[in-house]
């Protein structure tokens, strides 16, 4: 606790404020900390120049008594306490960075992130602000605003169909999700009388005023903090508009609702449409941009999509995996299950690591006419519509890919296709639940699509195979109807295939993340785990272990009777712990509990998840009570790292210390300190260090992905240095194997950070690069090997690694000369690391 023994200098309209300091500081010693913040906001109001002597002690009240009402979840005298904190210390960063945190646990992200931005402005190097706000960020202003608006071709194809709209007579403009406010400048400048824009991040929307204001077009502009869909006539716009201009499409076209927006401009803010041959004025009618899309789509093999959306193996490091388990993707989920999101996912497919191979020609899905309000109507409520699709080349069945043409108007499109270089993305529909996922030319890929509550959904996936005189269908689910079978050897197969499980058997659905998905199947990863837990283990209890694994590698004949041999074993001496806080679903619980005397806990928080590894472990013959789910056992996730037991500690305990998206996980260092504490003599944590390895490149890409560059992308409109402000300094899942990018030195070790013996680690190096290509050294992309030990090593860029990449984006480009040295600046603060250049 700071020092809080002040005195006020003597005076008679002082002896309050005396008192109350004695109060406030023998309340802090009996932790009755909502009571000392109420002596302390009556000395600082009484006492204004004391602000300064009581200032950290002030901070550290607010911040327990904050903890506290948090807790009791009294949420609003939370907020209030922080706002009077700030009405006394207005410039205060560290208040105004824990109240952005106590916001984002809240989901106001955006109000958080106003906070986190402010503190950082107060202090530029203050870095538990900083990173607060880059993680911000991200959701605030999403990366696809930066690459959207420096790609120079859609930027001038939208404003020349919105100039030839506005000059043909359709002269006052509704922009719908304006963001920033591009599309409305384009229209203002055109010529339009009158421009509404409407934009419901609050964000965005103040960042739309910025630019409006910054490109002197205030007067003719009106932007709208709200949705389309709440703006009513006359309370926001005067009268119906002649022109709707709208971009709120996403890569299955309909995800940002522009189905519903549109629908609703039609009956409540737009003039009719122009008849068929009515060569009057526009200026009484009223169309859309864009004014239709033509959808398509293509059957690809893709490992890359597979291995995150499929489980492709059936034993991992000796745990089999049982068919009473079915692992799904939420791109999968049927519409009412809660773990349902978009039914499909986004790729890049021309930078995929390892490509993909078209299996089929591509083909149209659907039509629509944005102009056209019968018709989009009519597509929330049509019934699925079925289509077949002959294959071309023989291949697997990973997914089917996706992408629309947007018919601006008459004259001007713009295609999201994987051929195009664009600022588009994919929409992928993976396929699961198939028989045989093999595919030949004769067959024909089959689904239904629709454009059930306004996402295009292609379901249904399924092959006809052509060689008989009945189609035969390869794919039974369960909603499936009886299939037309051909000859009796068909009829067995589908028997078989349509064999349900014994009545008293549970099926478990268990819904991972792709990323989850990855780590199930990426090998290495298990192996390296089970042979690292296995040698702990040995140097732990060497006799008994080999003893109990010898058992469990015994035939099956033998296998059916080990549960007693592992039984006399546990009741020779206590079981050793191993505690699994990895993030997310994991089998390491398990894969540990198969090597001997273990009591295994995982970390799991999802009850399907529990199911799923209880059955898991049933199959593999584990007693029940073997596996231990320990939040459970402690009231909540800050206490997860506790003793099994009062006279107990654990054996093993495993981290996960980068997150999937390539950074370091947040508060690692302290987790791993509180592990230390808890471990017994010989016990490790998993994994033991880690090592960041980077390199120099030159990559275009990166830079454009990064940071909006100049005005002449934007076509003269002055955006970049308004969202630049939400730049990032680290891009994050990246796919180093398909980066477009020439590297300009060889990788070198940047950081290590040592969770076993932190007095290894430095919070600051420096590190020369030797450059081994000339050119303009433009990012730093970084990656990391794990350490489970000395020798087991975990490569987080290797072909089968569930983790991503990350790199680091110059401000500004550095020449180098082949030869000559660059010297970089290694920082390691909490979980943020910064990496610079030394001039």
């Amino acid at each position: 606790m700071p020092n809080s023994r002040l005195r006020p200098r003597r005076s008679a309209g002082n002896e309050l404020v005396s008192r109350s300091l004695q109060s406030a500081e023998h309340c802090l010693g009996a932790q009755d900390f909502g009571t000392a913040y109420a002596h302390y906001l009556l000395v600082l109001s009484l006492a204004p120049e004391l602000k300064d002597d009581v200032k950290e002690t002030f901070q550290y009240t607010l911040f327990k008594w904050a903890e506290e009402l948090d807790a009791l979840g009294r949420i609003p005298d939370l907020l209030g306490c922080y706002e009077q904190a700030l009405e006394l210390f207005p410039d205060d960063e560290v208040i105004c960075n824990s109240m952005g945190e106590h916001l984002f646990r809240m989901g106001f992200r955006d109000e958080a992130a106003g906070y986190f931005h402010k503190a950082v402005k107060l202090n530029p190097d203050f870095s538990d602000a900083k990173e607060n706000f880059y993680r911000v960020a991200n959701w605030l202003v999403e990366r696809w605003h930066f690459i959207m608006l420096n790609d120079i071709r859609r930027n001038r194809i939208y404003n020349a169909a919105i100039q030839k709209a506005v000059r043909s007579g359709y002269k006052s403009v509704l922009d719908i999700g304006t963001g920033t406010g591009i599309l409305s400048i384009f229209a203002k400048k055109a010529g339009a009388h009158s421009v509404y824009a409407c934009e419901l991040s609050k964000t965005m929307y103040e960042l739309a005023c910025d630019v409006v204001a910054a490109n002197k077009m205030e007067a003719g502009i009106k932007l709208l903090h709200m949705k389309s869909l709440d703006i009513e006539i006359p309370k926001h716009i005067p009268e119906r508009v002649s022109l709707v201009v709208t971009e709120t499409v996403d890569a299955g076209l309909f995800g940002e609702g522009i189905v519903e927006s549109l629908i609703h401009a039609w009956d409540s803010l737009l003039l009719q449409p122009k008849m068929q041959g009515d060569d009057g004025s526009c200026e009484k009618c009223g169309k859309v941009i864009p004014a239709s899309a033509v959808i398509f789509g293509v059957v690809v093999e893709c490992a890359e999509i597979r291995r995150h959306h499929r489980v492709g193996i059936k034993d991992i490091a000796g745990i089999h995996l049982p068919t009473s388990v079915k692992f799904q993707s939420p791109a999968y989920c049927p519409l009412d299950s809660e773990e349902a999101l978009e039914p499909y996912t986004t790729e890049k497919m021309s930078r995929v690591p390892g490509g993909y191979l078209a299996l089929t020609e591509h083909f149209e899905i659907m039509t629509v006419d944005f102009n056209n309000l019968q018709e989009l109507k009519s597509l929330a409520t049509k019934k699925p519509e079925k289509i077949g699709i002959p294959v071309s080349k023989e291949g697997t069945l990973d997914a089917v890919v996706v992408w629309f043409v947007l018919q601006l108007d008459d004259e001007h499109s713009l295609s999201t296709s994987p051929s195009e270089e664009t600022c588009w993305e994919q929409a992928v529909y993976p396929v699961q639940d198939l028989a045989d996922y093999r595919i030949k030319p004769g067959d024909h890929v089959t689904m239904e699509v629709s454009c059930q509550d306004c996402y295009l959904r292609i379901q249904s996936i399924q092959v006809l195979g052509l060689e008989h005189e009945m189609d035969v269908v390869k794919s039974f689910t369960k909603n499936e109807e009886s299939p037309s079978l051909g000859n009796e050897a068909e009829l067995c197969s589908a028997l078989a295939n349509l064999q349900t499980s014994k009545p008293d058997s549970v099926e478990q659905t268990c819904v991972l993340e792709s990323t989850e998905i990855a780590l199930l199947n990426n090998i290495p990863y298990h192996e390296g785990f089970k042979t690292a837990m296995r040698k702990v283990l040995s140097a732990l209890t060497p006799e008994k272990l080999l003893q109990a694994v010898g058992t469990r590698c015994q035939s099956e004949e033998v296998k059916s009777g080990s549960g007693q041999n592992e039984n006399s074993l546990q009741s020779a001496r206590d079981p050793y712990y191993v505690l699994d806080v990895s993030e997310g679903f994991s089998i390491l619980p398990i894969i540990a509990g198969s090597l001997g005397q273990v009591k295994p806990y995982s970390s799991v928080e999802k009850d399907q998840h529990r199911i799923a590894l209880d059955l898991i472990s049933e199959a593999n013959h584990f007693p029940k009570e073997t596996l231990e789910f320990w939040l459970r056992h402690v009231e909540d996730e800050s206490a997860m790292l506790q003793r099994p037991k009062s006279d107990k500690l654990w054996s093993i305990i495993i981290l996960d210390v980068i997150e999937p998206s390539g950074l370091i996980q947040q508060e690692i260092m302290e987790k791993a300190a509180i592990s230390r504490c808890l471990l017994q003599s010989g016990g490790k944590i998993f994994p033991q260090y880690v090592v960041m390895l980077g390199l120099l490149v030159e990559s275009q890409i990166l830079v454009e992905e990064s940071a909006v560059q100049g005005t002449e992308c934007t076509l003269g409109v002055n955006i970049a240095p308004f969202i630049n402000q939400f730049q990032v300094p680290i891009r994050v899942f990246l796919d180093l194997s398909s980066l477009p990018c020439i590297p300009l030195s060889e990788p070198v070790e940047l950081l290590r950070l040592d969770l076993m013996t932190p007095y290894l680690n430095t919070s600051s190096r420096e590190v020369k690069v030797h450059i081994c290509k000339s050119g303009q050294v433009t990012a730093i992309p970084f990656w990391y090997h794990v350490y489970l030990d000395e020798e087991i090593r975990l490569d987080t860029s290797s072909e089968a690694s569930h983790w991503k990449q990350a790199a680091v984006v110059l401000d500004n480009p550095i020449q180098v000369e082949m030869g000559e040295e660059l010297v970089l600046s290694v920082q390691h603060h909490k979980s943020n690391v910064s990496i610079t250049v030394k001039q």
